[in-house]
């Protein structure tokens, strides 16, 4: 119980720390980089969240929000992705480019 929670803050200052990387860089893929990184931590701590519901809270309705909470999590980690491996390649021309000048 208490490694999950462990997670569950961990995965959120990951979230924070992209965040907070997305507003300080001023190179527009490495934007989208590190904003798909930041809805993947927040998809994982979401659907760690949820499962943390289940076993705090056994009932219904506890199982209905937490499932949905788990399957936002997850769908929003998924998205994250999807994103994170369609912009990574222009993310690296992008930094060799701008190093090299």
């Amino acid at each position: 119980m208490y490694f999950l929670a462990l997670l569950i803050v961990l995965t959120f200052t990951f979230y924070v720390f992209y965040k907070i990387r997305q507003v300080r860089t001023n190179r527009p893929m490495e934007k989208k980089w590190l904003s798909a990184k930041a809805s993947m931590a927040l998809g994982i701590f979401v659907a760690l969240f949820g499962i943390n519901q289940l076993f705090l809270f056994p009932g219904t309705l506890t199982y209905v929000i937490g499932g949905l909470f788990i399957l936002i999590g997850l769908g929003s980690c998924w998205a994250g992705y999807k994103l994170y491996k369609h912009v990574l390649p222009y993310a690296q021309r992008e930094a060799k480019e701008l190093d090299n000048e």
